[in-house]
């Protein structure tokens, strides 16, 4: 689902940074994941403008891609984005949205977000908004090398179900 996202905007980075390969500037709307988890009726996860303009970049570089969060515990936390299948998910994590991130009349560019069981006991109150923002994130992350990291913002949901 693709809709604006006044509450939660990115600050850290021009929209225009990552623009297409001839300059042209991307998509300005926010991406709200699908719902994944069994009897629930609300999305947890959405992708800001910012965030929807570099994965585009990251998928042609290193096509399909997922996110996984096994650490942190608040606002701030940096998810790590893999090329799908690099990072092994198991019954210990929780498949909390898939992000499809292609342009309107495009073939489908599906983004699993996974959290692991642990760490959504912690995460389990709150809405996800991913951003970008300037600094290295972690190791294996493949946005690492363009000086850019992924960061959570949350906010709590205002429903559970």
């Amino acid at each position: 689902m693709i809709g604006k996202s006044p509450e939660v905007p990115s600050r850290a980075l021009s929209p225009n940074r990552f623009a297409d390969q001839k300059g042209t500037a991307m998509s300005h709307d926010s991406v709200i994941a699908s719902i994944t988890i069994p009897g629930e009726t609300s999305p947890r996860v959405e992708l800001a403008p910012v965030a929807v303009e570099l994965l585009r970049s990251l998928w042609d570089e290193h096509g399909p891609l997922m996110f996984h969060q096994s650490g942190g515990c608040c606002d701030g936390s940096s998810p790590m984005c893999y090329p799908a299948g690099e990072f092994i998910t198991s019954d210990r994590d929780v498949l909390l949205g898939r992000l499809d991130i292609a342009p309107a009349g495009a073939a489908p560019q599906t983004i699993d977000f996974w959290m692991s069981a642990e760490q959504f006991e912690y995460w389990s109150h709150t809405f996800l908004s991913i951003d970008v923002v300037p600094g290295r994130g972690g190791g294996f992350s493949v946005e690492a090398p363009r000086g850019v990291r992924f960061l959570l913002r949350s906010r709590l949901m205002e429903s559970f179900g």
